[in-house]
């Protein structure tokens, strides 16, 4: 049954081991029913039961360490102009440009971040073009590399369950997902929050990373269990979510949003930069964002346009990504996130 929004905001826990191992079905309907519920009310759930080893997320928090705790000028030599791979260092961003609410002078998102991601050579029989994808810029550290890639698969296979829980809420086929997603561009964002003393002047206008939501259709997210994290609620107020024991966060992107009319929430969300008693203490998360096929088509499912408070018109996966980077990565204002830059307005507003 569907809880109305106006309860208190909560990010549902839900257990999908019964998926991921194959549990009688009456198990898997009960976490399909949950997804569905939670993809409806808040866009965001920590799941539990994801079958990634602690050995491999304790691989992929020991390989960040190893990168961040570099200098940043020999960071700075891993950093790829015009593509979403490689280095990026504080400062260098504003998420909140890829909504269209931030002044182009404002790159000021207090993180740093490396990204790898899956590249056009994967496919060699379908003639992809590198500059959907970008090529990876492996850095120099001890053991980065396969401890990353290990992390890497297992989020992508989780992803790809999700999709499948998916297909079952919506009453897509097997197929839908598959269909627009087996050359997708998936991408593992590793970022870092903590810097050395005396690097950072702490304004009014100093965000961790700022207000936004995320581009493809699903993204898995390991973060320390350090508070941060913010998500907007329908209440127009921002809630702290801070990942439970052994727990992964998952929210929607906006092409799940796009496919449902935006019957299920891609949530804005932003990370204010975690300050004990006037110092900023470390915090670490990694994104696998799963975005779908560059060429992939979407728009909203049959039977489901009715739900949108203005139509979408349909738009590539190539095309969107674009329009979203341009904000983030090179301060254009993406004009085309009118609900999201709505949103971010009426959170600024009181309530009430």
């Amino acid at each position: 049954m569907d809880r109305s929004p106006e309860l208190d905001f909560d990010v549902p826990v839900i257990d999908i081991d019964a998926v991921v191992r194959g549990g009688p079905s009456q198990d898997v309907a009960a976490v399909v029913e949950a997804v569905d519920d939670a993809c409806r009310r808040v866009g965001f759930i920590q799941i539990r039961g994801h079958g990634i080893p602690e050995t491999v997320t304790r691989g992929l928090a020991d390989a960040m360490d190893a990168l961040f705790g570099l200098p940043i000028e020999v960071k700075k030599t891993w950093r790829v102009a015009g593509a979403n791979r490689g280095y990026s260092p504080p400062a260098s961003e504003s998420l909140s440009l890829s909504l269209g609410v931030a002044a182009a002078s404002g790159m000021n998102d207090f993180f740093e971040a490396y990204n790898v991601g899956v590249e056009a050579a994967s496919f060699p029989d379908l003639g992809l073009s590198e500059s959907d994808y970008g090529t990876n810029l492996w850095p120099d550290v001890d053991g980065f590399r396969p401890q990353v890639e290990s992390y890497f698969d297992e989020a992508s296979r989780v992803a790809r369950t999700l999709t499948g829980i998916f297909a079952a809420a919506l009453g897509v086929s097997e197929d839908f997902f598959p269909s627009i997603t087996d050359h997708s561009i998936d991408v593992l964002r590793m970022n870092n929050y903590a810097l050395p003393e005396g690097t950072v002047t702490l304004d009014g206008d100093l965000t961790g990373m700022g207000e936004h939501t995320d581009f493809g259709i699903v993204t898995v997210l390991w973060a320390d269990q350090v508070a941060g994290l913010q998500v907007l609620g329908s209440d127009r107020r921002w809630h702290d979510v801070t990942p439970v024991d052994d727990a992964l966060l998952v929210n929607l992107g906006d092409l799940t949003a796009r496919l449902t009319g935006d019957r299920w929430m891609s949530t804005l969300h932003r990370v204010k930069p975690p300050i004990v008693d006037g110092t900023i203490v470390r915090r670490r998360s990694a994104a696998f964002f799963h975005d779908g096929n560059p060429d992939a088509v979407v728009g909203t499912l049959p039977g489901w346009e009715g739900h949108a408070r203005m139509p979408y018109e349909s738009i590539t996966v190539r095309d969107h990504i674009a329009a979203k980077l341009a904000g983030s990565r090179e301060g254009t204002s993406n004009a085309r996130a009118v609900r999201e830059a709505d949103r971010v307005r009426a959170a600024a507003r009181p309530a009430g």
